[in-house]
């Protein structure tokens, strides 16, 4: 599959694919007889697994160690190392996510009581001076 393809397949550019390549985040793509990338399964695994792991915050320097790490010859250390990169990457997503399950629930709740609280303003029950601490109330709405 030529470069143009696997970048519409993947939603990069094709300079995205060059740049991945020449600095090492996927490996070198085979080429056919007149020049052009050719680029197959394993080719494809590799762009996929980029794309996917720089969306989730991981480090170009990391992947770049990554695939260095997979073009070394099968000795379990370098098997344990690539399996700590992605192990560092899924407990910092984990990180963000419980993160996000907090904000998402604030959220919510803002959702939720909109209309509730703009009536008590509107009513004079809730003030500047006397309105909720969202902050105190987080732990509370997240667990």
């Amino acid at each position: 599959m030529n470069s143009k393809k696997v970048a519409d397949m993947f939603g990069l550019s094709v300079d995205t694919l060059r740049y991945y390549e020449r600095i090492g985040v996927i490996p070198p793509v085979n080429r056919d007889e007149n020049g052009y990338r050719n680029y197959q399964t394993h080719d494809l695994n590799w762009v996929f697994l980029a794309k996917s792991l720089r969306s989730a915050g991981l480090p170009i320097e990391s992947l770049i160690e990554f695939t260095a790490l997979a073009g070394l010859s099968g000795t379990q250390n370098v098997a344990e190392a690539q399996k700590q990169i992605l192990n560092n990457q899924l407990q910092e997503m984990d990180k963000k996510m419980a993160e996000m399950k907090k904000i998402r629930a604030i959220l919510q709740y803002k959702v939720d009581t909109y209309d509730e609280h703009l009536d008590k303003f509107k009513s004079g029950e809730l003030t500047l001076e006397n309105v909720e601490k969202l902050w105190e109330m987080k732990h509370s709405l997240a667990d």
